[in-house]
């Protein structure tokens, strides 16, 4: 019933500024999960799938960035996710970038944002995951309180980490986000070398102490050269970081030039990036090798993409902008879309 009602729903929402209609979509949401309206998917599913010593009972996820506090785990889970990733959060609650922040570009079925990492801090959300229900992994992205120097940033990424790491199945490290300053030098190897070694020592302490194997996962910037993203794969085979999430949001602006609102300062996400997300993909799985999971987010927005994905060598999806273009329908279709094409794969 809800992928049915979203598309009549949807210029109700797009008549308001972004960050409310955000707000009443998920209170939309909550009443449909209260009352049973989610969950009822016809759609072809592929089998499970074992990565990072996880069980996914499917290929298709939320992107972090949705549900920045996580609050809406259950009920987004309910519309067939395999995995959920919240955040972003940092250690410290923080307000994020001046309003406005969110711009709609619906001539190309596109956002841009510049929120900044706004959310009510680790301790408020690893709350809020320890009470989740959904039974599929829930990831947790964290990044840099903006007001931490770029010298501090392995202790800040330490302080969150070790606050929701215990309550979250793994844990993502944003170093790519446009919006916080200075954030993407932090991708450089010598830069993200110190952060994840810190990283490292804080999940062997909480292994030693809870027997909890947390995977790490690495987000990556669509806008790295081929090197970069070359010597940051050779960085997660050497520290045998678990995987890596490709890609957050571009700043080019190449492919949006003259649509309305293109002019606006932060990162560009959906379907005009889809082919700048796709493009790192290869280059990642080269340097990756077959083993290291590797999670495709970036424009997908339909079966057909997040088949490509796939193929390109990608394990896992993600989607963010296009749900909210499509609604719900998006996910059962790429379900179904992954199912035929797995299928065909082990004939």
């Amino acid at each position: 019933m809800i992928d049915s009602l979203y598309p009549l729903l949807r210029p109700l929402l797009f008549s308001l500024e972004g960050e409310r209609a955000h707000e009443v979509t998920f209170s939309m949401l909550e009443v449909a999960h209260s009352l049973g309206m989610l969950g009822a998917h016809e759609s072809k599913v592929e089998e499970g799938v074992t990565l990072m010593g996880l069980r996914f009972p499917n290929r298709v996820g939320l992107a972090a960035g949705l549900d920045k506090n996580a609050r809406h785990i259950d009920a987004l889970g309910a519309l067939g996710f395999g995995f959920i990733e919240a955040g972003t959060v940092t250690a410290q609650a923080q307000v994020g970038n001046a309003k406005p922040r969110l711009f709609r570009l619906p001539e190309v079925n596109a956002l841009i944002n510049r929120m900044g990492f706004p959310n009510e801090g680790s301790e408020a959300i690893a709350h809020r995951l320890a009470q989740r229900k959904f039974k599929g992994p829930c990831g947790i992205n964290i990044g840099k309180n903006a007001t931490t120097p770029l010298e501090d940033a392995a202790r800040n990424y330490v302080e969150c980490f070790r606050v929701v790491a215990p309550h979250a199945d793994y844990v993502t490290v944003n170093v790519s986000s446009p919006n916080t300053a200075n954030l993407r030098q932090l991708q450089q190897v010598d830069q993200l070398r110190p952060i994840l070694d810190a990283l490292l020592e804080a999940r062997l302490q909480l292994t030693s102490s809870s027997g909890k194997a947390l995977p790490i996962l690495v987000k990556v910037s669509p806008d790295l050269a081929t090197e970069d993203l070359a010597a940051i794969a050779g960085l997660v085979r050497e520290l045998r970081i678990d995987g890596v999430i490709a890609t957050n949001t571009t700043i080019t602006r190449d492919v949006v030039k003259g649509v309305a609102n293109s002019e606006q300062q932060g990162g560009l996400s959906g379907a005009p990036m889809r082919a700048l997300a796709l493009k790192s993909i290869p280059v990642l799985r080269e340097h990756l090798g077959s083993d290291v999971p590797l999670v495709a987010v970036g424009g997908i927005d339909s079966g057909a993409a997040a088949v490509a994905a796939l193929q390109a060598g990608a394990d896992l999806i993600q989607i963010y902008t296009g749900l909210i273009y499509r609604g719900p329908k998006l996910v059962t279709e790429i379900l179904a879309a992954v199912a035929d094409f797995k299928s065909s794969a082990r004939r």
